[in-house]
């Protein structure tokens, strides 16, 4: 199976960048499966039913998101009926919604993605690892391609959760930074890991932000209304070849910009 995951999607640029540039990454690799996480595809900040609804039309099979999940009240309806968006598995019993979700392509093929958030400068959360233990040992035996997203800050958090799933699951590829790192690489067990997937948004701002806002910010320490930046759209992420054993084969990082 060939899954492309796409790093954050980052407002209203990063949705222009997936509907032009998702199709040729889709016929050029073969893709099976498409997971995006888009927890900021909102305005920067959150998701809303409308935006979740157009991402999925646009391709995307499954998202994923993060701490910004909750910014959008009426997320929080949309998440309980829709298995296809997830937050992380970790937060506590009660909230909306799910952190796991098993789906189908349109070849019989199955695969489970996770949806994980670190601890580490983030929220004091269920741990990740133990919630990865509980999650993966209620997948249904014969599903064994398993894509982990771990919405971190930190690298240590990341990397050492993918060497604690090696051999358990196929992938741990990190989000949350919307910095695309250059460190793929292929566990001793078969798990395809990457720090992060990039961003998927304007990459001449600061992180998908207006790039002036944040160096007044910087140079002033004043408060500062962010607002997403609008040139250079690029299309950021990686493609994963997994086996039918659920073991990864090649990773491809993506960067593409929209002309």
């Amino acid at each position: 199976m060939r899954i492309f995951f796409i790093g954050d999607i980052v407002g209203g640029p990063g949705r222009k960048a997936v509907s032009g540039l998702l199709h040729k990454v889709v016929d050029r690799y073969q893709i099976d499966l498409v997971v995006a996480n888009g927890e900021n595809a909102s305005g920067g900040l959150g998701i809303t039913p409308e935006v979740a609804e157009q991402l999925f039309q646009a391709g995307i099979d499954v998202m994923t998101s993060g701490n910004h999940i909750w910014k959008h009240k009426e997320i929080q309806p949309y998440l309980e009926a829709n298995d296809r968006l997830l937050r992380p598995a970790n937060y506590p019993e009660g909230a909306p919604g799910r952190g796991v979700t098993v789906i189908e392509t349109s070849a019989g093929e199955t695969a489970a993605i996770v949806n994980l958030e670190g601890r580490i400068f983030m929220n004091p959360l269920d741990c990740p690892f133990r919630t990865a233990d509980r999650e993966l040992a209620a997948l249904p035996p014969e599903v064994k391609i398993i894509l982990v997203d771990m919405h971190a800050e930190a690298t240590s958090e990341k990397l050492a959760l993918a060497w604690y799933l090696d051999g358990r699951a196929s992938a741990v590829i990190g989000t949350h930074t919307h910095v695309q790192t250059a460190d793929e690489r292929i566990f001793p067990q078969g798990l395809g890991y990457l720090t992060d997937a990039g961003m998927t948004g304007p990459a001449d701002g600061v992180i998908g932000m207006d790039r002036q806002v944040i160096i007044h910010r910087f140079l002033t320490q004043l408060p500062q209304k962010f607002k997403v930046a609008s040139h250079n759209m690029q299309l950021q992420g990686v493609v994963l070849d997994i086996a039918g054993d659920g073991k990864c084969r090649e990773l491809v990082r993506i960067q593409m910009s929209l002309k």
